[in-house]
């Protein structure tokens, strides 16, 4: 993928050009990271406060989350929090087609993103308004989302996991992490480019397959995984264990820590952050673009 224009790429001795995505036909760039709000329209997830309780409630927070800088709105119902019940694909649409639908007639500038790793979800929240596809298995869940992805042209967004929410946590054992996410999404990338899709943005995956320290590994690491792998980078630590475990702390109690975190991982070069607290992101965002500005 493609760079900032006028940064100097010394390896190369070449200026290099933006990066972009195309949600039908609108190009957002990444000249400066961008914020992405989570909607959960699930009864479980493990942050209580962020659980959506009715249409109206996921509406006003929906309207607070761009008045305050998200350029998307990620609707998910399937919690994905390790060892999370599994839910049937009848619930998971009942869940999040009509929040969808009702978000795209209220803020049509929205970039809607539904959270799924189901292609038949996937395909009706594209239908009811969604524009992009965030998937926390990049296809491993369901083989046929690469295809519908390719075919609709959407960007995706591919997650770094291994087994299922309910087996991740068994399999966190890497000889080479970095080395061995970069190729993943490397394979990925690959599998779309030979079906003639464009748009993919990387998730390294905080807490999907990984123990803490190996998340703390990952959050310093991410410069070099961008580096090798050349994708637009999304990070996703708000509220998570790796935060509240660490502080002895709760979920409820994290925004400090998640803000520090956001921090690092935009100094990792992460062009989107996923959470819970749009404002406080944006705010990070802004310092960290003010202090490139003096460099």
């Amino acid at each position: 993928m493609r760079l900032k224009i006028g940064k100097f790429d010394r390896k190369s001795n070449q200026l290099k050009q933006p990066q972009t995505i195309n949600t039908y036909g609108r190009l957002l760039d990444f000249d400066r990271p961008r914020v992405m709000g989570i909607l959960n329209i699930t009864p479980d997830s493990f942050f209580g406060a962020s659980r959506m309780k009715d249409l109206d409630a996921t509406l006003q927070k929906a309207a607070t989350m761009l008045d305050e800088g998200a350029t998307f709105l990620d609707v998910g119902g399937y919690s994905s929090r390790p060892g999370a019940a599994d839910v049937g694909i009848e619930e998971e649409l009942k869940r999040v087609l009509e929040p969808i639908r009702q978000l795209h007639q209220a803020f049509p500038a929205a970039v809607i993103s539904i959270d799924t790793f189901r292609r038949q979800v996937a395909e009706k929240a594209l239908e009811a308004g969604a524009a992009m596809i965030n998937d926390i298995s990049a296809g491993q869940l369901d083989t046929s989302m690469l295809d519908m992805v390719a075919d609709t042209k959407v960007p995706y967004i591919a997650m770094h996991m291994r087994g299922t929410p309910q087996t991740m946590q068994d399999m966190t054992h890497y000889d080479n992490m970095i080395g061995e996410i970069a190729r993943y999404f490397g394979e990925i990338h690959e599998k779309l480019s030979l079906r003639g899709a464009c748009d993919l943005i990387m998730d390294p995956g905080f807490g999907f397959a990984k123990d803490r320290d190996q998340n703390f590994y990952l959050l310093g690491k991410m410069g070099l995984l961008k580096e090798m792998v050349e994708l637009p980078l999304l990070a996703g630590v708000s509220r998570k264990s790796m935060i509240f475990k660490t502080l002895g702390i709760s979920a409820d109690d994290s925004l400090n820590g998640t803000t520090v975190l956001n921090t690092l991982a935009l100094q990792q070069g992460a062009d989107i952050l996923r959470v819970h607290d749009v404002k406080p992101a944006i705010e990070a965002v802004q310092l960290i673009q003010k202090l490139r500005e003096q460099a």
